[in-house]
């Protein structure tokens, strides 16, 4: 898969982590139908709820949306999940897209100008004070932190890397910052 262009569906499992919880709101708010599964109910799978988003907590494929159209759904995962988890086993044999959290991120990122932050420590801390004052401008700034921020219209995408090798086969940024 080389761009998101076509995608109207995405289904997470996993969808409660911070780093997929950012993604599936991202999609949200960006007009797809979102869904997908986690293992345990939180505050953050509640907001997702409460903000449109279906999602179940039992790994059963019955709960998989039926009437999406597989040529233009998207299923994204994290590799925390088991080989014999059920949900993850029934994509893997569809002709549906399926791909880690990491190379979503990297596509999404790669639909706009893109600024990556790597390094060993204050990643975070960067990120989020260049994605603030880029927020402050006329042309805003989207950010995807490892934390939980208000989402605009991105002009920029930001990415925080904990691994900085990733960076060339992920992401084309247009500015790199390292710490």
């Amino acid at each position: 898969m080389k761009n998101l262009l076509h995608i109207r569906n995405v289904y997470f499992l996993g969808i409660g982590g911070i780093g997929m919880s950012a993604l599936a709101r991202y999609f949200k708010f960006t007009g797809r139908n979102v869904a997908g599964y986690d293992r345990t109910p939180t505050a953050l799978t509640r907001a997702m709820q409460a903000e449109g988003i279906d999602i179940h907590f039992e790994d059963d494929i019955r709960k998989i949306p039926s009437n999406w159209d597989p040529a233009n759904t998207l299923a994204v995962f994290t590799p925390a999940l088991p080989d014999e988890h059920k949900e993850l086993s029934w994509f893997r044999e569809k002709p549906i897209g399926l791909l880690k959290r990491a190379k979503v991120l990297g596509l999404v990122c790669n639909e706009r100008s893109g600024i990556a932050v790597a390094g060993t420590h204050g990643k975070t801390t960067v990120s989020t004070m260049v994605a603030n004052i880029l927020n402050k401008t006329n042309k805003g700034c989207g950010a995807f932190l490892g934390g939980i921020s208000k989402i605009s219209e991105p002009i920029y995408c930001f990415q925080k890397l904990n691994h900085p090798g990733l960076l060339p086969k992920l992401m084309n940024s247009t500015v790199h910052f390292c710490t």
